[in-house]
């Protein structure tokens, strides 16, 4: 390769193959000078450095015209080191572009990794002078052009959205209808087997753990373990290469592609509030000898140390303009180049923290996004919450947001644990949460309910572990979270008791029943549907092996809790007024409805009174009525008004007996599912109105009215 150089531009920032060469934009206010390192095929020798010739609005720049896709390089970058003020260069360190599309190798683990002297009596401020760069992965330049054909973004709507977390090596590594060669990849999510199993299901988006490239920290290394879920970022904009069975960025395209012909978006989980280089002791990989002033937020008065709001060492700091863009371009690359539907936000909270650290409504992060005429309309979900002061924001993102809400998570989990006092809130969780998003427009789609996820106990746990067995982390099991709303129904762990094992069937049911009829926007965590268990690992991120991996054999020999799963999907997805688009209010639609859209009830078949919702009981009825109060429903092939349902919820240790609403008209309820019975009942099963009908211990009853029945109301 020639040595020619050409000024190039500052805009794209990252390396950019324009058909005819590559132009390599950085940007680093503060840095003195930038090489670039160009490395052999295999990444492991340094052929040239070339000092990038221009600096243009705090970006270093050069055009190679000789450059081609596939080339590996890297970045030097000199500037002062001087911790106090929050300069860390260190131009013996072979660093990432933040822009790279893709990374070529592993990181080698040693100490020339840090830009200071590991086990120096100074630490973080004395100078270390050894070269990394044989330990370090490469970027490579790459040419971006697929052919999507007429692919677009799904767009599906929100109440009509089923989501599914899942973790891409983890969900495939096991699978029998994927070859060895693919599995743990995207291709392997491509894969018709793995398709046909989403689409049985009925999920209709997949929501992916970090995809982004990541590191494995040195302390797990060190133990003989990885970091599985992958929320120790390096690269925004390049995929994870343990995730490509080809090597090949169009592999992630492809599967993106088959996912969006089978109906199903994608949505990744992304994290931009912290990246791997940690706090003032951590590597110098990237960020930090770019130009650590600017990537990270610094503690006012003494910018040796970070401001970590993160609990992982570090936090960028989206106040900067640069940095902001950075994020804004990586969301844009991935929607626009990827064609992803959505991003789940890990710690959303830190990423919205202005000046004083105080979340901010109309910080620049959320300001960006909600301009943005395309982020605008994907579906955005935040994790509401960071490890800050102030941290916890369920309910306070802005419109056109959704949340993960761990509040519906505890009360479902609590009510079903069978814990006294908790009717009234369970009552809001069931329907929506209009007391956390019932503001500005917001609508129930808002609050994104889950019973599990993939931080914690998986369904099959939650119902046989009252404690947390995390020994296998080699952490003491200090990790993970201690109170869990758990219980084992008689018996920690495995056990062959019939009676036991009936009792943890059911509660699973009565999970899966609760999460996907209650109003709002349902996660399912991949494998709950298996049965899939980590022997009560509740922080299994660090676990990359059969305890975490998908056991598809499950399926094949007890295939009971798949179908009560897809059953319940479908009946979710066929009836309108089971996924509403506006919260309820106790009220009748219009002066001819029969029915209020909702209407609570007591075991006696009387409404629920002031006292009663703050009584001790475990038992709660609810009355829907059947206009979903949605006007556009008929013109999606619904009816106009659906069926009216009973839903009767029992957390006692016995039966109780509820009187069944009298509806004028209506002579009888049909019986819809209960969770005490692993399966459909395979006959419809009319009961009486006005009878009395016992709602088996701990268990869930959904009940039908039919639409041309229902005439008026004796309620």
């Amino acid at each position: 390769m020639r040595a020619a150089v050409w000024p190039g531009r500052p805009y794209p920032l990252g390396a950019t193959w324009d058909g005819k060469g590559v132009n390599f934009a950085l940007f680093s206010a503060n840095a003195e000078r930038v090489e670039l390192c160009l490395f052999d095929a295999r990444g492991r020798r340094e052929l040239r450095r070339i000092a990038l010739p221009e600096y243009t609005d705090e970006i270093w720049h050069g055009y190679l015209p000789d450059a081609r896709p596939g080339l590996l390089y890297g970045y030097r970058v000199y500037g002062p080191y001087d911790p106090a003020r929050g300069h860390r260069f260190n131009h013996h360190k072979l660093l990432l572009d933040p822009y790279a599309k893709q990374l070529a190798g592993v990181l080698r683990w040693n100490d020339a990794h840090f830009g200071y002297r590991v086990g120096s009596p100074r630490s973080d401020l004395s100078f270390d002078r050894r070269d990394n760069a044989a330990g370090m992965p490469k970027c490579a330049v790459i040419d971006t052009a697929f052919t999507w054909g007429n692919d677009r973004h799904l767009h599906t709507r929100w109440h009509e959205s089923i989501l599914y977390e899942l973790h891409v090596r983890g969900f495939t590594m096991l699978h029998p209808g994927v070859t060895h060669v693919q599995r743990g990849t995207f291709a392997a999510l491509a894969s018709p087997h793995v398709i046909e199993h989403l689409q049985r299901l009925g999920v209709t988006a997949v929501e992916l753990l970090p995809v982004h490239a990541f590191v494995d920290e040195r302390n797990l290394v060190e133990r003989r373990l990885r970091n599985y879920w992958g929320y120790n970022t390096i690269g925004y904009f390049a995929p994870e290469p343990r995730y490509l069975a080809s090597a090949s960025l169009s592999e992630l395209k492809t599967t993106v592609k088959h996912l969006h012909s089978a109906g199903i978006e994608v949505i990744l989980d992304v994290v931009y509030n912290h990246t791997a280089e940690g706090n003032e002791l951590g590597p110098t990989l990237s960020f930090r000898g770019i130009d650590n002033a600017s990537y990270y937020r610094l503690v006012s008065g003494n910018e040796r140390y970070y401001d970590d709001a993160s609990g992982c060492g570090n936090t960028l700091d989206l106040r900067r303009p640069r940095v902001l863009q950075m994020v804004m371009d990586s969301l844009r690359y991935w929607s626009e180049e990827v064609h992803v539907d959505g991003f789940r936000f890990d710690l959303a909270t830190a990423l919205a923290r202005g000046d004083h650290g105080v979340f901010d409504w109309h910080s620049g992060f959320i300001e960006a996004i909600q301009q943005d005429p395309g982020l605008s309309r994907l579906k955005l979900i935040a994790e509401p919450w960071d490890l800050g002061s102030g941290g916890r924001q369920v309910g306070n993102f802005p419109p056109g947001w959704s949340e993960w809400n761990d509040r519906f998570r505890d009360t479902v989990r609590r009510f079903w644990q069978g814990s006294d006092g908790i009717v009234a809130d369970l009552a809001f969780r069931l329907t929506g949460s209009s007391d956390l998003f019932g503001r500005h427009g917001r609508r129930p789609r808002s609050s994104v309910n889950y019973v599990t996820a993939h931080d914690g106990f998986t369904l099959r746990d939650l119902v046989s572990y009252n404690e947390k067995h995390n020994e296998a982390n080699l952490e003491d099991n200090r990790d993970g979270a201690s109170e869990n709303f758990s219980w084992n129904c008689g018996v920690e762990g495995p056990t062959d008791d019939s009676e036991i094992l009936r009792r943890r069937a059911q509660q699973q049911r009565n999970f899966l029943a609760t999460l996907f009829l209650s109003q709002g926007l349902p996660m399912l965590l991949s494998g709950d549907e298996l049965g899939q268990t980590q022997l009560g690992n509740n922080n299994a991120y660090c676990q990359d092996n059969a305890l975490t991996w998908l056991h598809w054999e499950n399926l094949q020999r007890d295939p009971t809790l798949f179908e009560f799963t897809r059953a319940l999907i479908q009946v979710r997805l066929r009836h309108p007024a089971l996924r509403r688009t506006l919260f309820f209010h106790g009220t009748h639609f219009s002066d001819e409805a029969a029915l209020k859209d909702i209407t609570w009830l007591q075991p006696d078949g009387s409404e629920m009174t002031a006292d009663s919702w703050h009584s001790q009981t475990r038992t709660i009825g609810l009355l829907l009525g059947g206009d979903p109060g949605d006007k556009f429903v008929s013109l999606l092939g619904y009816p106009e008004i659906d069926d009216s349902f009973l839903f009767l919820l029992n957390a006692n240790d016995e039966p109780v007996s509820f009187v069944l609403p009298q509806l004028e008209g209506l002579p009888e309820w049909e019986l819809l599912l209960e969770t005490a019975w692993p399966t459909e009942r395979a006959t419809r099963t009319s009961i009486p109105a006005g009878s009395s009908f016992a709602v088996p211990e701990r268990s869930l009853v959904l009940l039908r009215a039919p639409t041309p029945k229902v005439q008026g109301t004796s309620v």
